[in-house]
C-alpha cells in the first residue's frame, strides 16, 4: 500500500509484539503510525485510552479538554500526577505522552466541544474516542461523526459500571448512531454525574482500555466490530453483558428523514 511510512530500526524493535502478530503485522503498524485519532477528554476515560494509543505508535493524537487538572482527578486520570494540580488537562496529557512514545505528533486543543468547533476539530482526524461525561456533548459528536463520516467509538462509566459501543451509522442499514438507542437524553436525576454518585477508578481503566483497542481494531479493519452491539461491563459483578442495537428508521440523526 503506498502512502505509508517505511519504520526505522528502532521504530521495529518498539512495535515488535505487534509487528509479530498476524493480523497487524509490519503493514498494520504503518497503518497505525499514519492514522490521526481524536480523544475527548483528558479524563477517567481518556487517560488510559490515551496511554495505550500513543504505545500503539497512532501517528497523531489529539486530545480535546478546557479543564485543569485536580486533586480529586488522581483517584481514576492516571495521566495526570499530583505536580500536574492546576496545569492544563491538555498539557498534562501532552507531558505524559511525549514520555511514553516521543514519536507520536500530540495536538492539543484546550477548549470546550461546541457546536461552532466540533466540525473544524473533528475533520481533522480519522477515528474519534469519545471519553465525554455528559449527553450533550455525545449528542452533538454523534451527529458531527455521522455528518463527517467519521468512526466514533464512544464509552461511558459510572459507580461500578461501563458501557461501550462503536458508532459508523454512514456505513449502512447495519449501523446505527448513538440516537438510534438514545433519542433523547435522560434526567439529570437519573443520571447523575461521577461527581454526585462516584466511580470506581479502575473502572475507568477497564474501559479506557476497551476503547483503545476498539479504536485500534477500526484502524486496521481486524476482528468483529462494535458496531451495532453495546457492551456492558458490572464490576462488582465481574461480568460482560452484550445487547444488540438496531438502526432505527426513524432516528433523528441516522433515520431515513
Amino acid at each position: 500500500m503506498t502512502g505509508l511510512p517505511d519504520m526505522t530500526e528502532a521504530q521495529i524493535r518498539r512495535y515488535a509484539r505487534h509487528i509479530v502478530l498476524p493480523e497487524i503485522g509490519g503493514l498494520g503498524q504503518s497503518r497505525l503510525i499514519a492514522a490521526r485519532v481524536l480523544v475527548i477528554g483528558a479524563g477517567g476515560l481518556g487517560a488510559p485510552a490515551l496511554q495505550y494509543l500513543a504505545a500503539a505508535g497512532i501517528g497523531t493524537l489529539g486530545v480535546i479538554d478546557d479543564d485543569t487538572v485536580d486533586l480529586s482527578n488522581l483517584q481514576r486520570q492516571i495521566i495526570h500526577r499530583t505536580a500536574d494540580i492546576g496545569l492544563a488537562k491538555t498539557e498534562s496529557a501532552r507531558r505524559a505522552l511525549a514520555d511514553i512514545n516521543p514519536e507520536v505528533a500530540i495536538r492539543t486543543h484546550a477548549e470546550r466541544l461546541t457546536a461552532a468547533n466540533a466540525e473544524r476539530i473533528v475533520a481533522g482526524y480519522d477515528v474519534v474516542a469519545d471519553g465525554s461525561d455528559n449527553f450533550a456533548t455525545r449528542y452533538l459528536l454523534n451527529d458531527t461523526c455521522y455528518r463527517l463520516r467519521k468512526t466514533l467509538v464512544s464509552a461511558a462509566i459510572l459507580r461500578f459500571d461501563g458501557q461501550i459501543s462503536t458508532y459508523k451509522a454512514w456505513q449502512g442499514d447495519d449501523h446505527p448512531c448513538l440516537r438510534c438507542i438514545f433519542p433523547a437524553a435522560p434526567s439529570e436525576e437519573s443520571v447523575p454525574s461521577c461527581a454526585q454518585a462516584g466511580v470506581l477508578g479502575a473502572l475507568a481503566g477497564t474501559l479506557g482500555a476497551l476503547q483503545a483497542t476498539e479504536v485500534v481494531k477500526e484502524i486496521l479493519g481486524i476482528g468483529r466490530s462494535l458496531s451495532g452491539r453495546l457492551l456492558t461491563y458490572d464490576a462488582l459483578g465481574a461480568s460482560f453483558e452484550e445487547m444488540a442495537i438496531a438502526k432505527q428508521p426513524h432516528c433523528p440523526t441516522c433515520g431515513t428523514p
